[in-house]
Formats: C-alpha cells, structure tokens, sequence
C-alpha cells in the first residue's frame, strides 16, 4: 500500500522534465529556419551554489505533508541517497527536496532530478534523462488517497493545493507507454490555468488546455547542455536558459515575486549542470576497433553531430523534416499554429521577458557524449537500440524493453529488448502500456536512415567508438 500510494506523487514532477517555452509575444508566433541555432549569451553562475540549490532549494514549493509522507513512505535505498544533503533532506531519496511553509508546514516536494536522474548498471547518474517512468496510468485516486494520511488543518491545506493542482492537469498528463514523457503537454497545462501577467492560479483554464494525448518524448541528458543553444528536441528554447528551466516550478509558483525568488539562483543551477560529465563505458571496450570506427563516424556523422576529444566541435545544426525523416508530429505541433496560445501566454509572463521559443520545422541532432547510456533513441523513444538506429532494418514495429538497469546489451547499445508480434491493440490491457507501438501517432521509427549504407561489420566499429564518447 505505501509503495502503491508513494508512486502517486511521481505525478508532482511531472512538469520537471524540462518544458518548451514559448515567444515574446505577437499576434503569431516567429519560426526559425532549419540549420545552425546561433550563441546567445548566457547569465554565469556558481556551479557549488548550484548544485545545493538544486538538490536542498523547494523551487517547486507545494507538495505532500511530511507526516504523510512519512507513513505512506518506505526509507529510501542507499543508492536512492545524495551527497551534500543534511537534515531532514539526508533522508529523503534523490527527487524529493524537504520544504517548510510561511504557515509552518513542513512538506516533502518534488525536484528536477525526477526526470532528470537516472539509473545504469545499478548507479545513480544525475543528469540521465529517466526513461522508465510511468505517466500511463491515473493517479487521482492515490492522490486523494494519501489525504487520509493529513489530519492538521494547516497540512491539509496544503494537501489540497497540491491535489488540486495535480487533479487540474492531469487528463493532459496520461501517456500510452512506460518512458514516455509528457511534461511539454503538463507544461501547457499549466499555462492554461495561470494568468500570464500575474502568474495567480485559476481553478478553472483560461485558455483552451493542450489535447489531452499527449506526443512521445524522451529527456535528453543535462551533459549536452553545455553544448547546445536551443534546448530542447525541435531547437527551442533559446535566449536565457536559465529563465526557461524555473518553468519547472510553475505548478506551484503563485506570483511574480516567487518567480523571481527563484529565478535569482536558477543561473547557479545553470552553471552546475554546465560542468556535468557524461558516464564512462563501464564496460571493456576494443581500442583498436574504436580507432577504426572513428574514422568512419567521422567520415559520415559528424557534419549533424560534432566532432569529440579536447577540441571537439558542435554545429548546433536543426534538420530539416524533409531530410532527417522521422516521426514529424513533434516538430508540426510547434510549427503548425496549434502552440500558439501557449507561445503567445509565455511571451506575455516574467519568463518571456528573456527567454523565447523559436520552432523550427525539424529536429536538432544532438550531441553523442554519452549516447550509449541513453537508450531509447529519437526524439521519441522509438528506437530500442544505436544498432537498430544505424540500420534501419533492424528496428522492431512492436517490442517490449527491459527497466532492469544492470539488463543492458553491449553489442547493440540499448536495454535489452523483446519484439512483439503485435502492437496494443493485441495486447492484454495489465501488459499494454509497457508495449512500445510504432504505428501509433507520434511513435513513428522511420527515418535517420543515415547508417544503413555501412556494412555489417563498420556498423560493429562505429558502436565501439561510441562506447568511447
């Protein structure tokens, strides 16, 4: 029971993926053109300041009472544990942050390591995009469930507004599959329910909310970040990064006070993220093999994603739809005029003020430093492994992944997999969310057919190098 009621409040971080934001306002939103995304300049920070403002800091201020919490709870695992934490945070795992209200209550609170922590060969690695967890399912009744749990007057206060809120967004959170990550859609969610000039709460939407499917997503590594101009997969996000990452805390944040409380030390959390390094190959790699699979990355790849070592290189490079080939769902929303509302409500908010969207008609390749750790693959978790992704061929219609963390499969680069003979329809309804169907909307596996000229064996040493990034 307490594992089954805990599992509700993963729905407190829902919005903590990182979210498109969207432009300064005009009666429609600017596009940008596919190609290279050039420097903005960003506003510096401390990287020590950061890291304890992202792991102690309540950016996201409403949340469970702690004596709720505490008998709903199971202790957290050493492995689920950060260091640098004291207090009453020293006990908490690694997504939950200790808050304490005006009024005195103390809350237990999600943070951004929700989705942006996760775990290979047993080893917690923050900054991994979390690619298990599970938004399939509706948490209303758990949610109101761990109300039983609140008996102060003052706590159950606070219970509610985190109910509430949680309750308000939660049609437009519910996804088909386990991995998939709806926080552009929640995020949108939000924004319909808040005045963007004051950032007050409406309990009902004040613009049309987004459709409650929301597209598959994966988070993509906090490594990159130190690379990259845009943001996110369809190159938004440009202008103050900073700015658009306290977007996390709009579930909870009631005015532009509070907003700018957190904004102040948001360019540390910045600053902190910037210096994260991916994983090193925890496993044995061929040296010689890697070598000769350098040679041909860099004969083939490197033009969309960069060069590496100490003098790498990056081009920032948006591909068009026509010629990257993947699913286009993602990137026609942006650039369709069906996000405009939402484009147009940051544009007019304290966020917009130096923080923008600007969709362009395809997808940024991102950059490959760690990418071994960072299966699925595409924007859309679509691809189970790098060696189905550079042979198209190989990639399943309908397959089923491992969430084991220490299951992962060193010739192919991925969890390991089984595929299906049918997709959710031909699913038992308890198995059907764990079921990855690429004939459904947005889950499409086509496209980056870029390595399906190499032959069987230059396909085998470009996995090698990879291992190396």
């Amino acid at each position: 029971m307490r594992r089954a009621i805990l599992s509700a409040f993963i729905v407190g971080a829902w919005l903590l993926a990182g979210c498109e934001a969207g432009e300064r306002a005009g009666i429609s939103a600017p596009r940008s053109p596919v190609g290279p995304v050039p420097p903005e300049p960003q506003r510096p920070g401390d990287p020590e300041r950061g890291y304890r403002a992202l792991v102690t800091e309540s950016y996201v201020s409403c949340g469970i009472p702690y004596a709720a919490y505490r008998e709903s709870a199971d202790p957290p695992p050493p492995s689920h544990r950060l260091p640098g934490r004291e207090g009453r945070n020293a006990e908490l795992p690694y997504n939950f942050t200790a808050h304490t209200t005006k009024d005195g209550v103390e809350l237990v609170v999600s943070n951004c390591l929700t989705c942006h922590a996760g775990f290979f060969d047993g080893r917690l690695i923050v900054g991994l995009g979390n690619e298990a967890l599970d938004f399939t399912e509706d948490r209303v009744p758990y949610i109101e469930g761990l109300g039983a749990y609140v008996q102060d007057e003052k706590a159950a206060r606070e219970w509610r507004k985190w109910a509430d809120r949680l309750e308000a967004i939660g049609p437009y959170s519910t996804t088909d599959t386990v991995g998939s990550n709806p926080a552009i859609s929640i995020t949108w969610a939000l924004f319909a329910h808040r005045d963007p000039k004051t950032l007050a709460w409406s309990p009902t939407a004040l613009i049309a909310p987004p459709p409650t499917h929301p597209l598959p997503a994966t988070v993509p590594p906090w490594w990159r970040m130190k690379k990259k101009h845009a943001m996110f997969h369809t190159a938004v996000g440009r202008g103050d990064h900073a700015r658009l990452m306290i977007l996390a805390s709009t579930l909870c944040t009631d005015s532009v006070e509070e907003a700018r409380a957190i904004d102040a030390y948001a360019p540390d959390i910045r600053a902190f993220i910037e210096t994260l390094q991916p994983p090193a190959y925890p496993f044995a790699t061929d040296e010689a093999f890697a070598a000769s699979g350098q040679l041909l990355f860099e004969a083939n790849c490197t033009q969309c994603h960069g060069t590496y070592g100490e003098n790498w290189t990056y081009p920032n490079l948006v591909i068009d739809l026509a010629r990257i080939g993947t699913d286009p769902a993602v990137a026609l929303a942006g650039t369709g005029g069906s996000e405009d509302r939402f484009l147009r409500w940051l544009g007019e908010s304290f966020y917009g003020e130096s923080a923008r969207l600007a969709p362009a008609r395809g997808y940024i390749a991102p950059p490959l430093d760690g990418v071994w750790a960072t299966a699925p693959y595409l924007h859309n978790g679509s691809v189970p492994t790098i060696d189905a992704l550079l042979n198209s061929g190989k990639r399943p219609r309908y397959w089923r992944r491992s969430f084991d963390s220490k299951d992962y499969d060193q010739e192919t680069l991925g969890w390991r997999y089984t595929e299906l003979a049918e997709g959710k329809k031909g699913t038992d309804s308890n198995a059907r969310k764990w079921v990855y169907d690429t004939t459904l909307p947005g889950a499409a596996n086509s496209g980056h057919t870029f390595g399906d000229h190499l032959k069987e064996g230059e396909r085998r040493a470009v996995l090698e190098y990879l291992k190396t990034l």
